[in-house]
């Protein structure tokens, strides 16, 4: 009898670490349950959305947030997965978005591929990403490197543009600093001059 009650606390004890365990690796921001990871509804975004998730999970709710894209590899450690809820994002279709469509095209389940549609760019807004060729979201991806680089020789030209002016300010300043000191280089020699000859008359006089 005393030998099943050990056992039988040994079992509860190992029980007990695997569910604290698996509530450790459960994000702070999600609630878990029987391999299910709810992360719906919590206002996540691509910068904070949790890096990791259980192994062991088989459904994995992300819908209703402010995702744009997921990080490369994010769900290729997840077995076991066999849902995926990824409805009621804003997904960007550009090249951050080419690992998510390669995962969703591997999926059978036709529910998370229907959900997934396009928010931007405005010439791809709703449509689904797996019907989408990867050209096209390259295409996309080189607007918006287009965009970005447009945006760095402009910040680039108000930089410049701003360095001249100081540059300007600083030799007008010299000058004028230059100018100044002439002028009382030139009035302190003619007090001197005028001292000496007041001097000179003085003893002239006398």
């Amino acid at each position: 009898m005393r030998c099943f009650a050990l056992v039988l606390k040994v079992v509860l004890s190992l029980l007990g670490s695997e569910m604290t365990v698996a509530q450790l690796s459960c994000p702070e921001v999600c609630s878990c349950a029987a391999g299910v990871v709810d992360c719906s509804k919590r206002g996540l975004t691509t910068a904070s959305l949790p890096s990791s998730f259980p192994s062991h999970t088989t459904e994995l709710h992300l819908n209703d947030n402010h995702l744009t894209a997921l990080p490369n590899g994010l769900l290729d450690s997840l077995p076991a997965l066999r849902l995926a809820a990824l409805h009621g994002n804003p997904w960007s279709c550009d090249c951050g978005i080419l690992y998510l469509r390669g995962w969703l095209l591997k999926q059978r389940n036709n529910t998370s591929i229907r959900n997934v549609s396009c928010s931007s760019p405005a010439h791809l807004r709703g449509r689904l990403l797996t019907y989408l060729s990867e050209q096209e979201l390259l295409d996309s991806c080189r607007y918006w490197l287009c965009n970005l680089a447009l945006a760095s020789q402009i910040s680039l030209f108000i930089f410049i543009t701003v360095q001249v002016l100081l540059l300007a300010s600083v030799i007008l300043f010299l000058r004028r600093f230059e100018l100044l000191t002439r002028e009382a280089r030139r009035t302190a020699a003619e007090s001197f001059t005028a001292e000496d000859e007041y001097a000179m008359l003085k003893d002239r006089s006398l």
